[in-house]
């Protein structure tokens, strides 16, 4: 697993060992990486892990200000959300939330999902749509662009690639570590800057 610096600091603040190779570091196995980080995420006392689940629609309301506002998620099992042309419909879950981080990466069966949504309920122009392969143009522009694209709502990762017209970055993910850390940081800001009364956003 290729990293850029400077998210190698992100590395050892994990504690996940690395090569250094100048420019960037070398991890034996993306698994070691990504276990690390869920071991250290899920061992939270606010976190929930959801398998074999799917987001398959944004609630949107209007807010206290009258804008629509992103204000969480609709959920089905995963197999079910996949196949609702081939089964029968079973009744999805809801789960409310004064700001939603979607890194759902670009396009595929599940890619770019809340990027699409925003388009098809009006609240985008467009996709960007994802330029071809330039890891030099991507990272900044993942990382750089990373931010709230509609009330409520946080791109984070490839997903801004699809979004915003910008290159995929291919097999290095320095620009994927960066993206999620600015994109927690929006996140707290948005929180810490409004009122929010029993989980919505009321000034």
């Amino acid at each position: 697993m290729v990293i850029r610096k400077p998210a190698d600091r992100f590395l050892r603040e994990l504690g996940v060992p690395y090569e250094d190779e100048g420019s960037f570091v070398v991890v034996k196995h993306a698994a070691l990486f990504t276990s690390t980080l869920l071991s250290q995420v899920l061992a939270m006392p606010n976190v929930v892990m959801m398998n074999a689940t799917a987001v398959e629609d944004l609630i949107i309301h209007e807010d206290f200000r009258g804008q629509q506002r992103v204000s969480g998620v609709v959920t089905n099992w995963t197999l079910v959300a996949l196949n609702h042309d081939t089964q029968s419909c079973m009744d999805p879950n809801t789960i409310t939330a004064p700001v939603v981080v979607s890194a759902t990466g670009h396009d595929g069966p599940m890619g770019a999902f809340s990027a699409k949504r925003l388009v098809s309920a009006g609240l985008s122009q467009g996709l960007g749509n994802m330029r071809g392969l330039d890891m030099n143009r991507a990272e900044p522009a993942i990382v750089n662009g990373t931010r709230e694209v509609a009330p409520g709502l946080i791109f984070t990762g490839m997903e801004l690639s699809e979004h915003d017209g910008s290159n995929r970055m291919g097999p290095t993910f320095g620009g994927m570590i960066g993206s999620g850390i600015k994109a927690a940081h929006e996140a707290i800001r948005i929180l810490d800057s409004s009122e929010i009364v029993r989980g919505k956003i009321v000034g």
